[in-house]
């Protein structure tokens, strides 16, 4: 019988998820910072037999900008096998004909180049940083307030997230704001959305127990890929703190040092 814990799981898996930042490198002036032998470990699974996708929140730039600044950072890493929320909502909107209020990052607009904006009847918010003023907020609440069936998106919902300064907060605290505001419920598009994990997993073409998720965020990327079915590990770089190993409902499967830790794990595993 195939053995169900971590590491042992890792000989019968067939790909692996990984968050991008606070697992591969911590993001702040210029480009960042690539994490202590993240760029090799992303190497080695590539070399491996496993399928290998990335899964951000990230909601600061395009997928195009993004994935340039990693690759000046040493990784081997392309546009197709990154997935993250603008995408994924630019589908939602036309799918439902919706026409987004956008409150988000500058550099994240060119994703919804090709929605209609005009007259909204729903707003959508991602990581919009210094954007995420009263005046902008505001704005964003009135779109909502005057709609007869408001419809509030959020691109992820994390709490907070670590730049090579320390903590900043994240897209989900504005989020509550404005549900609070407005008396709704946000639907979120990104991690930890079930959604989000089955499209990734579609594009591998795998069953949920034949992945593992690897990030630093307890609740959205470990807890949400096992409330998937998948196997969580979660990393003691980027936003980890020592409490999410006490956390009250969420236990990763394995908690491991760094990135190149887990890989070297994995890959013990399989030979």
């Amino acid at each position: 019988m195939a053995a169900t814990g971590w590491p042992g799981c890792a000989k019968s898996l067939k790909g692996v998820i990984l968050d991008m930042c606070g697992v591969l490198y911590d993001s702040g002036e210029g480009d960042g910072v690539a994490i202590h032998g993240s760029v090799e470990a992303v190497k080695k699974l590539k070399a491996s037999d496993l399928q290998l996708r990335f899964c951000t929140n990230e909601t600061q730039a395009s997928r195009e900008t993004f994935v340039a600044k990693l690759q000046r950072l040493g990784f081997d890493i392309s546009v197709s096998e990154v997935f993250s929320p603008a995408p994924a909502a630019v589908a939602v909107l036309k799918d439902r004909c919706l026409r987004p209020h956008l409150l988000v990052y500058d550099g994240l607009l060119p994703e919804f180049d090709s929605v209609d904006k005009t007259n909204p009847n729903c707003v959508v918010i991602g990581d919009a940083t210094e954007n995420f003023s009263y005046q902008n907020l505001n704005e964003a609440f009135r779109v909502l307030i005057g709609l007869e069936k408001p419809v509030l998106f959020s691109l992820g919902q994390g709490r907070y997230y670590k730049e090579t300064d320390g903590l900043k907060l994240d897209v989900g605290v504005y989020m509550k704001a404005l549900e609070y505001a407005c008396d709704l419920k946000a639907e979120v598009i990104g991690k930890p959305s079930p959604t989000f994990f089955q499209s990734v997993l579609s594009d591998m073409g795998l069953q949920p127990h034949e992945a593992l998720m690897i990030g630093d965020d307890l609740v959205n990327d470990v807890g949400g890929a096992q409330h998937c079915g998948m196997k969580g590990v979660q990393v003691r770089t980027g936003k980890y703190r020592p409490s999410d190993e006490k956390h009250p409902t969420v236990t990763a499967d394995g908690t491991v040092d760094n990135l190149a830790q887990a890989v070297d794990m994995i890959l013990n595993q399989r030979h």
